[in-house]
């Protein structure tokens, strides 16, 4: 297949190198070992929980128009948008194959639900976007959907697989949602980071694509009547020069806003420890532990 489509390789290798640590199949691996699995039908899983991540992220930067994407250039600037859309289109069709193969309708279903909720949490974003009104709960309800509902279903899948009892698929499940909300939190946060922005994320993308992420929604609950007028006027797309960015980091600083939406995301990574306290204290469950503190410690 790759010979016929020498593209696909190339643009899905393009965003992985560029895309850090791939936690979403990591949570499957370490699971199916949590849960003392010692088959090999994770491994296939893991892979398709990959292929969906990196499509909707090309998908992601297509929609949003972004040309960066953790410092370096998105696969549609590269190739172009319509190659970029054909190839997610391409990995999404490749990930639901792997489930068929796999043989578990419940599997199926698990990774196909997801894929619709994160299809969802895409289009509420849309309809959010440049909506000053947007609350906390209804942007903690778009990044459970377009985020945390993988991070669920990757953790779920693994246990699964194992032949787990139903309360340690829910445990490992809200394991994963957790985890995936304090993830988006910190990405959220670093976008209006400056010193985080320098390790490798694009500062600054969410403020000028209007998006109310939690850091603009505590500004803005948060600021002055002068202050409010100031976000008011830029989600609406009439101040996102660098200038106006300046202003808008400063406002996040002035009211702690970075450290407020950290504070929210170790709140939900102790929530997706917590999730795994039913299990035996191994080196499976330590890992995963590490993983919910580094989401949240991270600076890229």
């Amino acid at each position: 297949m790759q010979s016929e489509i020498p593209l696909i390789p190339a643009l899905a290798g393009h965003l992985i190198s560029g895309g850090g640590k791939r936690m979403r199949p990591m949570l499957t691996l370490a699971g199916a070992r949590l849960v003392g699995y010692e088959g090999e039908r994770h491994h296939r899983l893991a892979a398709a929980v990959e292929f969906i991540h990196t499509a909707t992220l090309l998908h992601d930067d297509v929609v949003d128009g972004s040309d960066t994407r953790r410092g370096r250039e998105t696969a549609n600037v590269v190739f172009g948008n319509p190659a970029t859309v054909l190839v997610g289109d391409f990995l999404f069709s490749r990930a639901f194959e792997l489930m068929v193969e796999d043989g578990s309708l419940k599997v199926l279903k698990i990774l196909s639900g997801a894929s619709a909720i994160i299809a969802q949490g895409e289009v509420d974003q849309l309809t959010a976007q440049r909506r000053i009104e947007t609350s906390e709960e209804r942007y903690l309800n778009i990044i459970g959907a377009k985020t945390a509902a993988l991070f669920a279903a990757a953790s779920r899948i693994a246990a699964v697989v194992g032949e787990c009892r139903e309360v340690e698929e829910r445990a490992l499940d809200d394991y994963g949602r957790n985890l995936g909300i304090a993830f988006q939190l910190v990405d959220d946060a670093i976008d209006y980071d400056s010193s985080a922005a320098e390790m490798g994320k694009e500062c600054g993308d969410d403020f000028r694509e209007g998006k109310m992420t939690l850091p603009a929604i505590l500004a803005y609950a948060r600021g002055t009547a002068e202050e409010r007028r100031f976000w008011e006027e830029a989600i609406a797309g009439f101040r996102i020069e660098d200038e106006d960015l300046a202003h808008a980091i400063g406002l996040i600083r002035r009211h702690d806003c970075v450290g407020a939406t950290r504070e929210r995301a170790r709140h939900f990574a102790e929530r997706a420890c917590d999730a795994l306290s039913i299990f035996p204290d191994n080196r499976a469950r330590a890992a995963l532990v590490e993983t919910a503190r580094f989401a949240v410690s991270r600076g890229y």
